[in-house]
């Protein structure tokens, strides 16, 4: 299985450390987030993956070479020339996943000990079209699911959801949140429509009536978003 790390983020909220560095090689306990992160993929037996770069990508190409790859096998997707979000970075990248049947893609800058080996036997045995780690933790964003099948979302602070009227065509619907791990069926990359820079919110949201897109709930597992200098600090706490 194969596998790609989305690092090519500006890191704003990671700001002082950003405004000379990538996100991705933030450190914690003297290991980058990259590093772990491609060492979580490790234990799982995923040693082939492609990592987008944009914001000081020289460091990150760097750092991998460096580095062997922490042992992997590292592919790199150049957008120095624009950064194109989680859903344009896949489609750059598709040519790498054509081999493929399904294969993981992860953001950067988090920090988990799920179990991807539950998440990829549960992938397996619905054989959605994606399938996506959530918890039940607070959020101001949130993917709707119907019957662990997602049908729309939800942003809280502003009221605003996809489709529109989502609440009272799927008033059962049930509030989950992201937490930045798929596992996607190779066949999604053929139904990308969009062009350019665009999220995978969207294509998830322009596909999920038509397609499968199921819900892997790992609430009570351990899972840090590592996108600002607080979170760095409680990383060190769990992370050794």
């Amino acid at each position: 299985m194969k596998a790609m790390i989305l690092a090519a983020g500006l890191g704003t909220r990671l700001k002082p450390w950003t405004d000379h560095h990538p996100k991705a090689l933030a450190m914690v306990n003297g290991k980058s987030l990259l590093q772990r992160n491609v060492l979580y993929l490790q234990s799982f037996g995923i040693r082939e993956l492609l990592v987008n770069v944009h914001h000081f990508a020289d460091q990150i190409v760097e750092a991998i070479e460096s580095n062997r790859g922490w042992g992997s096998k590292i592919t790199i997707s150049d957008e120095t020339d624009a950064v194109l979000e989680t859903g344009g970075g896949l489609k750059k990248a598709a040519w790498y996943f054509e081999q493929a049947s399904d294969f993981v893609l992860m953001n950067a800058d988090i920090l988990t000990k799920l179990d991807l080996a539950a998440m990829l036997e549960a992938h397996r045995q619905t054989q959605p079209l994606a399938t996506l780690a959530v918890t039940g933790r607070e959020s101001s964003r949130y993917f709707l699911f119907q019957e662990n099948r997602l049908c729309g979302w939800r942003n809280v602070n502003t009221g605003e959801e996809k489709p529109a009227g989502i609440s009272a065509t799927h008033p059962t619907a049930i509030p989950k949140a992201f937490s930045g791990i798929h596992i996607i069926n190779q066949r999604l990359l053929s139904l990308m429509n969009r062009e350019g820079k665009f999220s995978m919110v969207d294509v998830y949201l322009d596909l999920c009536a038509a397609e499968n897109i199921q819900a892997y709930d790992h609430t009570g597992t351990l899972l840090l978003d590592v996108g600002k200098p607080e979170s760095l600090l409680k990383a060190e706490q769990y992370f050794s």
